[in-house]
Parts: structure tokens; sequence; C-alpha cells
């Protein structure tokens, strides 16, 4: 699968264009793998409906099968089709300032809601991105599996050229956002109670504390 490269010029300020949201879409839902800048990190997505998309992004990152990948939204009112349980800790975090941005919920996932692709999953850990480019993505393909662009246990890179240098094979598309941060989003687990931090990252643990008052 040979897909074309794209370049945003400013990707934190402006979108890109419609023809190249449609050509990564089209990459996702054909298998393929996509490097995209965030808001935080470079990321690898992939459709979640799409086997063999998943299957490259462990691959490409060398990561074990046994770590589960976690899920971009473009907004809450995708979690119901996740089957994601809502808590009073995950709600007070939703309204902050940093949903959309960087930050990272884990939830408990109800079968009886949950896609078939999440169906084996107790836990997912779902976020919504502060960046054009993603959000117009996601808006258009639906959900996403996405994750950093770092090969397993390495460090995270902060430009595109660094990202594919670490990974095992090349991804179908990649955009170039310039240089992104290296910090990732603070994962909160909701799904527990109560909620505990288990990465602090972009959003410090103080500030986590405090939204949860």
């Amino acid at each position: 699968m040979h897909w074309p490269r794209r370049r945003c010029r400013s990707p934190k300020t402006q979108r890109c264009s419609v023809s190249e949201i449609a050509d990564i879409v089209r990459c996702l839902r054909a298998g393929g793998v996509a490097l995209l800048p965030t808001d935080t990190v470079y990321g690898l997505a992939a459709s979640p409906e799409r086997e063999d998309g998943v299957a490259r992004i462990f691959a490409l990152k060398r990561r074990p099968r046994t770590v589960n990948l976690p899920v971009m939204v473009a907004a809450r009112d995708q979690l119901a089709a996740l089957g994601a349980v809502v808590t009073d800790d995950a709600a007070k975090l939703l309204s902050s300032p940093y949903m959309p941005g960087p930050l990272t919920i884990a939830f408990r996932v109800d079968p009886a809601c949950a896609p078939q692709w999440l169906a084996t999953r107790a836990e997912v850990a779902v976020r919504m991105p502060a960046h054009p480019l993603m959000l117009g993505v996601l808006n258009a393909a639906g959900p996403l599996l996405v994750t950093s662009a770092n090969a397993h246990g390495a460090t995270t890179p902060e430009s595109l050229a660094d990202a594919l240098a670490q990974l095992d094979g090349a991804p179908d598309i990649a955009v170039d956002g310039g240089v992104l941060s290296s910090t990732p989003s603070t994962l909160v687990n909701c799904a527990v109670s109560p909620a505990a931090v288990e990465r602090v990252g972009a959003v410090p643990a103080a500030v986590i504390e405090a939204l949860l008052k």
C-alpha cells in the first residue's frame, strides 16, 4: 500500500485541507497506518475495525500485543458507542479545560454497549486531542486507535524524522507537524475508585487532584 506523504505548514493553527484529511481517512479504512501530529506527541493511528492496520501498529512499535492501544475520539458523544462508563470523577475531568487536550481518561467498559473490537477489554483509555488535523480525521473516521510513535520502551520523538527512524518499518502515510513536545498526555484511571493518576504528563498531578475535589 502506497499513499502520498502530506505536510501541514502550521499544524497547531491551521487545518489540513479536506483532500488531505480524506487521503488519511481512506488510508485508515483500507487497513493502513498513519503517523500524525497531535497536540502533545506524534502518534500512530489505525482503524479499530481493521485488524491488519492494528497489527501493523504493534509491529512498527515492536509493542507486545498484551499492551492495549488507547483510543482517540473527536467529542464526548462518541464515548457511549465505546461502552465507556462515565463515573462522577470522569465527568469532572471531561468538563475540565483539558478536554479536549493533553488528558487521557481510562474508563471501565460495559460489554453490553461496547463494539466488538473492545468486547474483551475491561478498561479503555480515551483522549480527545486539541489538534485541528487529528480532530478533522477523527470527525471523518470515527474513533481510532492511536499510540505514541516511538519504539516500545524508547524515548518519545519530537520530530517526524526521529519518529520514522525509531519504527520497525514505515507507516503508509505521514504528516510532518514540525517539532512537537516529548511529553505525553496525563493518564487518569477513572475505572477505579477513587480515580488515580497512572502517568503524569502534560497536566500536573496537583491539577488533576484539584479537578477531582
